[in-house]
């Protein structure tokens, strides 16, 4: 049976994957995929997937686009989850700052840089326009557990992630929202490492056959929202305004998409030149 490692964040977009490992449906086509929860996000998944720790990801769109054009070894194969992210933007409980405004020049805690958080904040920024140079600071927490230590200890003023994964913690009062940001383009894709991909082709594509079966009825799977609901900590209701907002793809990643991020992350500053098509993307 092939061992095959695949990483991803451990939220509620990737609970197709944890259903169909439960159910054996890879080790039934000879696949022994092997999933690894990566808390700290895009930039760990990144290092993994150059490392060669880790042979595909589900991960940021812009995050992999970045790295991929920085020297990562990996290839997008395919759009994970069609709709936007919405990034909320977090302050401690007892922070003083009330408004995004009041948050021009502060400190941004990120879980690494070329993280989502850390690419995020530029877009955030610019979209409130700071000057991108002078009004953006950050301090590297790692993970959802160090961004709640370092604002509440004062070493980063806000912080950026999932909505519905911080809801938690706003509604038990150690964040407090005071806004949110969506992503410009589809979320989640799926990458995975080109050597790999090179001699495992037919296994990637039983994979992703797999989980687009799971993906292309996901909502209708009975009783979905009280099973995220329980195994995520989340609110019945956030749940089933999570499962509207969110549609998932099983569709390659349009040439249209790629030139919008790389556009997007060219004006930033967040890259330094943009490629082709054909050297993010691979069609299986």
């Amino acid at each position: 049976m092939k061992i095959i490692n695949i990483g991803g964040v451990p939220e509620h977009f990737n609970l197709a994957w944890y259903l169909t490992l439960k159910n054996g449906e890879y080790k039934r086509e000879g696949i022994n995929l092997r999933w690894k929860d990566f808390f700290g996000g895009t930039g760990a998944m990144n290092k993994a997937l150059r490392d060669g720790e880790i042979d595909m990801a589900v991960i940021l769109t812009e995050g992999i686009i970045k790295d991929i054009i920085e020297g990562n070894p990996s290839k997008i194969i395919q759009t994970f989850v069609q709709s936007p992210l919405i990034w909320g933007i977090h302050v401690a409980k007892d922070s003083p700052y009330k408004t995004i405004e009041d948050l021009k020049g502060t400190k941004a805690a990120i879980s690494r840089y070329g993280s989502g958080s850390h690419l995020m904040a530029y877009i955030n920024a610019e979209n409130n326009d700071w000057d991108l140079d002078k009004d953006l600071n950050f301090e590297v927490i790692r993970n959802l557990d160090g961004a709640v230590d370092g604002l509440t200890e004062g070493k980063a003023d806000y912080f950026m992630w999932e909505k519905f994964t911080t809801k938690p913690l706003v509604d038990s009062g150690v964040f407090r929202r005071i806004d949110e940001s969506p992503t410009p383009w589809p979320c989640f894709v799926i990458a995975v490492n080109e050597a790999f991909l090179k001699d495992n082709e037919s296994d990637v594509k039983t994979i992703l056959d797999i989980i687009n079966t799971t993906t292309l009825d996901f909502k209708s799977i009975p009783s979905i929202d009280a099973t995220i609901s329980n195994r995520y900590d989340q609110k019945l209701e956030d749940v089933q305004e999570w499962l509207a907002l969110t549609e998932w793809s099983q569709e390659v990643i349009d040439k249209k998409t790629i030139a919008l991020v790389q556009h997007k992350l060219l004006d930033l500053g967040i890259i330094s030149k943009q490629v082709d098509y054909e050297d993010l993307v691979h069609k299986i």
